[in-house]
């Protein structure tokens, strides 16, 4: 099914309204302090641009303007009945049907065989440097998190991202043995003449 408004960033506005009603400002302070941002780009532009096609779209309405000290003036956003509905039928569709993802990675990966595999192997040693990393940086904040009394279905996705990079892992160090190997070596010599 085609969306309306189809872009990540606002199924987390979408979800964050049901919280209650809040200026665009708010909304991107609480993904930046929730650590949504790991999982959806989003700048002040976009988020704005991302609240006004909700608005037309008639998933959001206007509540009220309000004017204090010295700020300007800020609009503040409620969720429409719609906009629930349109919430929950996304997530049932996200969570239900697995969709075919193009990361590009797996582009590298299907054209990785140009690359002189000495270079490959050292390339890929260097990413599963950054996944270690990574991965050690992910598990301290999950752990100080649980320490601090997040609940885990706040931290799901971070569990989510541990597992993808796990086995990003383990597929990079196999490659990399693979790649190493003499013989792989010489075929790919032969084929591309550079022996």
């Amino acid at each position: 099914m085609r969306r309306k408004v189809s872009n990540p960033l606002a199924l987390a506005v979408l979800a964050h309204l049901v919280m209650g009603p809040m200026h665009p400002y708010e909304l991107g302070k609480q993904l930046k302090d929730t650590g949504k941002d790991r999982n959806i780009k989003f700048n002040r532009g976009s988020l704005y641009m991302v609240v006004e096609q909700l608005r037309k779209a008639g998933f959001v309405a206007e509540q009220e303007t309000v004017k204090d000290t010295q700020r300007p003036e800020r609009t503040i956003y409620a969720l429409t009945d719609t906009g629930r509905d349109e919430l929950h039928d996304w997530m049932r569709e996200l969570v239900r049907d697995p969709a075919h993802e193009y990361p590009q990675f797996g582009v590298a990966l299907s054209l990785i065989s140009v690359l002189d595999p000495v270079e490959s192997v050292e390339l890929l040693k260097a990413r599963a440097d950054a996944l270690t990393k990574d991965l050690d940086e992910t598990r301290a904040m999950v752990g100080k998190a649980t320490a601090d009394g997040v609940q885990w279905i706040f931290l799901v996705e971070e569990e989510y991202r541990m597992s993808l990079v796990e086995a990003e892992l383990r597929l990079v160090e196999k490659l990399t043995g693979e790649l190493s190997k003499a013989e792989y070596q010489h075929q790919w010599r032969e084929f591309f003449g550079r022996e």
